[in-house]
């Protein structure tokens, strides 16, 4: 089965912070108290919730009560080595959007998902050359903008210790910490000696949204480009749709290419920041109950609309995108998405350890099955290989003239908003007549 191309982002998830409830019935009391403290707590925990919540009820035709005696019945040296045999039984499901995640990857999830973290506010990478780990922008308002580290500040050091080597992920869980406390990093810019900068770690919330206005030809075009449906997402798509439309835009281009997805309720807030009415999308679980989810008449504009998408558009990319082609919202520009109809639920596990698992299946308004299929485009262009690559290499070009998607997409929007300037001109005629009429 394939997946998104980056395959750590769950591409469809509710959180929740259910946990199972573990049951030692016929246990003695310091059986009971060695169980609990042993990893096999955690595997019986991790069972339990597949147990009830998966949606497939016959578990890929497997024995998951076997799971659990194999699970239980076996010796473990190490939480490690619990966890391997936790993922190898539930690899017996075929489904690589259920699996477990040990504490580092649960909080990386939860921060990812949530759109914020506790850091200070940088964005980082190895640079090729140098194999230094650098700056590329300090995040606006955070303790690192505000502290004045500039794009290209070299770090050379993480509270004493040297990054020589270090990742961007092993660099960033030492930047990470709790809020309020202190950090040191050593730092190199330009041909200036290295000096040590003192700052202190903030909440952090992360953007999953850029936008801007568009001047294309005599057509003022509004661009969101959203790149998960986090936490915020919502709220930063709403701010940035407020923003457009105060600049006198007359359509907008949403770019969800490579987006793999994030929060079921992200993707239904941002339906209805388009749609006044209309289903947005419907949810199957284990025992077949249904869940239509609608628009609520809290839609922000009716200005025409182009959604670009591509085989990196994923599970809340493709339930928002389903929502606006199939309620003939939007025109659909660029390539086939990616085909992902799950629904997971992220469950936290008693030793901050976490287990994702499939709960339901969903279905586009008009019932359409997606799973691996995906959706194809009202106007559909592939990328070159060239073109491609000439828009990975130089990110400024994206949502561009230089974009052959993007142009395609204003293309589409010419008629509508030159209708839509007519019918406004014709309105402001008829508004000018009753006005000039005798009271």
């Amino acid at each position: 089965m394939k997946q998104p191309r980056d395959s750590f982002r769950l591409p469809l998830v509710c959180l929740s912070a259910t946990v199972a409830l573990i049951s030692f019935v016929g246990l003695t009391k310091p059986v009971q108290a060695e169980f609990e403290n042993s990893p096999k707590a955690v595997l019986d925990e991790a069972w339990q919730i597949v147990n009830r919540d998966y949606v497939d009820d016959t578990f890929n035709a497997t024995d998951w009560q076997a799971a659990r005696q194999r699970l239980l019945s076996r010796s473990y040296s190490s939480p490690v080595q619990a966890y391997e045999a936790l993922r190898q039984e539930l690899k017996r499901l075929n489904d690589p959007y259920t699996r477990f995640l040990d504490p580092e990857q649960y909080q990386a999830l939860t921060s990812q998902t949530s759109g914020e973290l506790s850091g200070i506010g940088i964005r980082l990478r190895v640079d090729a050359e140098s194999q230094i780990l650098t700056v590329v922008e300090p995040i606006a308002d955070s303790p690192a903008s505000e502290a004045g580290m500039i794009a290209g500040d070299r770090i050379l050091a993480i509270d004493g210790k040297s990054t020589r080597g270090m990742t961007v992920e092993q660099a960033s869980r030492l930047i990470q910490g709790e809020i309020g406390a202190p950090i040191t990093l050593r730092v190199e810019r330009g041909s200036q000696s290295p000096f040590d900068l003192s700052l202190k770690r903030a909440r952090i919330e992360l953007s999953n949204v850029n936008y801007g206005l568009r001047q294309e030809a005599n057509a003022r075009i509004g661009y969101i480009r959203l790149t998960e449906f986090s936490g915020h997402a919502p709220e930063q798509v709403r701010d940035a749709m407020k923003d457009l439309l105060k600049q006198n835009v007359e359509g907008f281009v949403l770019d969800l290419r490579g987006n793999p997805g994030g929060l079921l309720q992200a993707s239904i807030e941002i339906s209805r920041l388009w749609l006044d009415s209309g289903a947005i999308v419907q949810t199957i679980d284990r025992v077949g109950e249904s869940q239509q989810i609608k628009a609520n008449q809290t839609a922000l504009t009716q200005l025409p609309l182009a959604v670009l998408v591509d085989g990196g558009s994923a599970s809340s990319s493709e339930i928002l995108t389903g929502a606006l082609k199939d309620n003939q919202r939007a025109v659909v520009v660029g390539s086939q998405t990616f085909g992902k109809a799950l629904v997971q639920s992220v469950n936290p596990l008693s030793d901050g350890s976490g287990l994702a698992v499939t709960i339901a299946h969903y279905y586009t308004p008009d019932g359409t099955d997606i799973s691996h299929l995906g959706i194809v485009p009202d106007i559909e262009i592939n990328l070159t290989e060239q073109q491609r690559r000439q828009l990975v290499g130089n990110q400024t070009l994206i949502g561009t003239n230089s974009d052959p998607q993007y142009s395609q997409a204003v293309n589409a929007l010419r008629a509508t908003i030159a209708l839509n300037r007519r019918g406004s001109s014709q309105s402001s005629l008829r508004l000018g007549a009753e006005a000039a009429e005798p009271n």
